[in-house]
């Protein structure tokens, strides 16, 4: 029953999820510029913004059915219940859960990861390259998977084991406990993720004396931002896509451009960003958004406990006995329809942070120069210009471009 149950909920979410993605499509279709977009973008940037979406649009179809089918699969199939058994026979795991769920998390975390490769590389090598963004070689590809491998793996397993035995010691209260655990982690991985493990992937150097430089500390002083240092990343290395973001609690802040950025805009747009990227600050957003994170994921454990020892949901996925992990897997399962609805008021959140972000950085007198470099940034990224209204409102976590220069105002 179960079962059937999410395979109907998940059918659901995929055929309206599959409606806006048709509906994005055919928006990608239009080679005309929109009136509204006339004053904003050239011809030509309208029609790579929309070539490229349009790739993403077709290999999107592909993959999610792909993802769908297999999943659908899986489940009918009882392949999961199979590897539980076949986890338990290997390193003689049988009776003992927490090893063996480590087992069985590698196996499908393996697999996942093979399975998902040929789209990997194809989306990296095809159409990223295809529109020249992708920089990366076949070699660097697959020495960053094995890296993510690795420090996945180091990161992962101890705390599967420490969540694990939570549940196990910690009884019908163990929701508490599991939530306060995964909180301390997600500190502590805020803090050491930055400066320990991205630089395995990117190099990090301190932005040079000069111009920019001081523009942008004298930004940061201007609105009190205590910025302790500012670097620029190899984002080129890999790709041609830019940005720039902040990090760090309380008066270690640190902020870090791409390559990419500094090539593609000037010193008044780079600081225009900057500047809204400070209003996220001076508004608490980061602090507001991990606040509402962690409320999610205490409810979600606090309902998992309600269902962990539920006998028929185990039985109704195939599984004997009713291992923590498990069901913690089939709880994700059941709970889907409503991680997408708060998926999307998440995004109405996040939409309403990028407006107050975008009118901080106008009411320090970035108006002109931020309507100039959003839409470089959306043109050098060839982001969705003419998005449809209802697929935006669903999936997008920052405003469509034109709405962004409307709440901004016309600046001559």
């Amino acid at each position: 029953m179960y079962k059937l149950l999410y395979l109907a909920c998940s059918t659901a979410v995929y055929v309206l999820e599959n409606y806006l993605s048709i509906r994005q499509h055919r928006r990608f279709l239009i080679q005309t510029r929109p009136e509204e977009l006339k004053a904003i973008v050239n011809e030509d940037d309208f029609l790579k913004s929309q070539a490229y979406g349009l790739d993403k649009s077709n290999f999107g179809f592909v993959s999610g059915a792909f993802t769908q089918i297999q999943t659908t699969l899986i489940l009918l199939w009882d392949v999961l219940p199979w590897f539980w058994w076949y986890s338990g026979t290997l390193f003689q795991s049988a009776d003992r859960e927490i090893l063996r769920s480590i087992i069985f998390f590698v196996i499908t975390s393996l697999l996942s990861t093979i399975l998902s490769l040929p789209f990997s590389l194809y989306f990296n090598f095809v159409i990223e390259q295809r529109h020249g963004f992708n920089k990366q070689t076949l070699g660097l590809f697959f020495a960053d998977l094995a890296k993510e491998l690795l420090v996945g793996g180091i990161i992962a397993i101890p705390v599967l084991a420490a969540f694990l035995r939570i549940v196990q010691i910690a009884g019908d209260s163990f929701y508490f406990w599991t939530w306060m655990f995964m909180l301390a982690f997600s500190l502590v991985m805020t803090t050491i993720y930055p400066t320990l493990i991205q630089p395995l992937f990117n190099k990090f150097t301190p932005l040079e004396e000069g111009e920019l430089r001081t523009k942008i500390e004298a930004l940061s002083e201007r609105v009190k931002f205590p910025l302790k240092k500012l670097y620029v990343v190899d984002g080129s290395k890999r790709s041609s896509h830019s940005n720039a973001y902040f990090y760090g609690f309380f008066n270690n802040k640190r902020i870090v451009l791409f390559d990419t950025l500094l090539q593609q805009s000037d010193h008044e747009e780079i600081c225009a960003v900057l500047a809204h990227e400070l209003g996220h600050w001076k508004h608490h957003h980061v602090l507001k958004a991990l606040l509402i994170s962690q409320l999610h994921l205490f409810l979600i454990f606090f309902l998992f406990s309600l269902s962990i020892h539920f006998q028929p949901l185990y039985r109704s996925f195939g599984f004997d006995n009713e291992p923590i992990l498990i069901g913690f897997l089939l709880f994700q399962y059941i709970y889907l329809p409503f991680e997408a609805i708060a998926g999307y008021a998440m995004n109405i959140l996040s939409r309403k942070h990028e407006f107050e972000a975008d009118l901080f950085a106008k009411r320090l007198g970035y108006a002109k120069v931020l309507r100039s470099g959003l839409i470089k940034l959306a043109t050098q990224n060839r982001g969705p210009l003419y998005p449809d209204p209802m697929y935006s409102a669903y999936h997008y976590s920052h405003p469509p471009l034109a709405e962004r220069l409307n709440a901004l105002g016309k600046v001559s």
